[in-house]
């Protein structure tokens, strides 16, 4: 299947309305969070006994005041793998830079940072497996013999033997590095995999309901811990969520939204998703009846996000979403200003239908359902605000609804149907007026590819002029045009 640019990942996407706590990450209270975890570089100073540095940059380290919650190793390990990373980056940085006594100094806060994550982390886990205490010890190693390298390095003068020894420095911070990952990706698998397990054992409806919102809160962390979530069959247990009705329907709205960032098309894995596939089809049935029975817009809007990840995943999932009256139900939702009234909702709905275009099948369903109309009325999607966001989700919406279009239109049927509907027009009008489509040349293109296929089928809605401009010459001779047009005010 051709895979269309552009899905869906819930960072992008701003959820409406006033959902409780567990449906939104809120970026003002995470960065409060993080602020108690920073103080000035002072008290490192002291504790190791040294002058407190001079440098301008030395007001910015990063020293972790104080752990998370006792029993949250969870969040210890987020917070502490956090500044560790951070200290990487820096090290490395000043490295570069040759700025030795900085290397030193913020080689050994590293190796307080690195022990105190290996024994707070100890305190409130379980016992470590043998692989995770060796990684344990290797990194220790490995920290203590960058600070004894580093302080090597502050004695000598020799450009030429501090040359060779940054070499040994950047080999050791690059293996440092690489314990440090392979430590934290362990500690994180096992702290989900616990999560799961907890979900799956529980038949308490509250602490499923906290435990989903704490794994969906995970996903919001970046890919590491969506590919962690995809490892341990995270997507497999929620499954049970989303398929039984005693849950409520905010829980598996939170369900859907873990199903959407897991099966994100940005993110860069899909080898543990194989086993997604065996409970594929309840899970996009379960969807489905979501987004028919959405009480909201936000419901919807993440049962629909969900979906539309899945038919990139596999095409299985379109055949799926055929035999499921699908395109009826996204389609009679759009009547619904309730449940779809954004721009947001419609990329995702627009993004099925482009997935789904792709099925031969696909197009009596459209044209049964008034679709080609509903893809006419996408072309023109305007956004209410001038947010940067809601633009770029106006001019997806634009470019799925004409690439829809074109796949469609290889039905004659669905050709003229569009044709009666003036959406010929309506694609010019899109290549020839750049305030149209925002200037957007991946629309442009999506446009011109859409009326190449319909004048195939019905040449006579064409004047001359654009027959001569936008069809028949090459399709890049005739981006060039439409991007370099101005505008016509007569």
């Amino acid at each position: 299947m051709m895979a269309l640019p552009g899905g869906c990942h819930l960072d992008s996407i701003p959820l409406p309305g006033q959902r409780p706590h567990l449906m939104q990450v809120d970026s003002v209270q995470r960065w409060m969070e993080d602020l108690k975890l920073m103080t000035e570089c002072e008290c490192m100073c002291v504790l190791q006994a040294k002058p407190i540095s001079l440098e301008e940059d030395a007001q910015g380290d990063l020293i972790l005041a104080g752990g998370p919650g006792p029993g949250d190793p969870l969040q210890l390990l987020l917070k502490r793998g956090w500044v560790i990373s951070t200290e990487l980056r820096r090290i490395g940085q000043k490295l570069a830079q040759d700025r030795w006594a900085r290397v030193h100094s913020m080689s050994v806060r590293l190796t307080c940072h690195a022990r105190s994550m290996v024994s707070e982390y100890s305190a409130v886990s379980r016992n470590s497996s043998q692989e995770m205490s060796q990684i344990e010890k290797l990194l220790m190693e490995k920290c203590s013999e960058l600070s004894a390298v580093t302080e090597r390095c502050l004695q000598v003068e020799n450009e030429h033997v501090l040359k060779s020894m940054k070499a040994c420095v950047s080999e050791t911070l690059s293996t440092l590095g690489e314990h440090f990952g392979q430590l934290l990706e362990l500690a994180l698998t096992r702290e989900v995999q616990a999560l799961v397990r907890k979900i799956d054992a529980s038949d308490n409806i509250y602490t499923t309901e906290s435990t989903t919102g704490n794994l969906f809160s995970l996903t919001q962390e970046g890919a590491p811990l969506c590919r962690i979530i995809a490892k341990v069959d995270g997507v497999l247990c929620l499954a049970d969520i989303l398929t039984d009705d005693s849950h409520s329907e905010a829980t598996r709205a939170e369900a859907a939204a873990v199903v959407a960032q897991v099966t994100s098309p940005h993110l860069p894995f899909t080898q543990h998703l194989s086993s997604f596939l065996e409970s594929m089809e309840e899970i996009v049935t379960a969807l489905v009846k979501l987004c028919q029975e959405a009480s909201s817009g936000e419901v919807f809007l993440l049962a629909s996000a969900a979906l539309a990840n899945i038919t990139f995943f596999d095409t299985m999932a379109c055949e799926m979403l055929l035999q499921l009256n699908a395109i009826r139900v996204l389609l009679e939702a759009c009547s619904d200003k309730q449940r779809v009234d954004t721009p947001y909702t419609r990329d995702q709905i627009v993004t099925i239908l482009a997935n789904m275009s792709v099925l031969e099948q696909c197009a009596s369903d459209i044209i049964q359902e008034n679709g080609v109309q509903l893809i006419m009325g996408m072309l023109s999607e305007k956004p209410r605000s001038g947010t940067p966001a809601e633009v770029a989700a106006c001019e997806r919406v634009q470019q799925k609804a004409a690439v829809t279009l074109a796949r469609l239109s290889r039905d004659p049927d669905v050709a003229r149907e569009a044709v009666r509907l003036s959406c010929m027009s309506r694609l010019i009008e899109l290549c020839r007026s750049p305030s149209e489509r925002n200037s957007s040349d991946a629309v442009l293109v999506a446009c011109l590819a859409a009326l190449r296929r319909l004048a195939g089928v019905c040449p006579e809605g064409l004047q001359d002029s654009d027959f001569q401009q936008l069809v028949q010459p090459r399709l890049v001779d005739s981006f060039l045009l439409c991007s370099n047009m101005e505008e016509s005010f007569v």
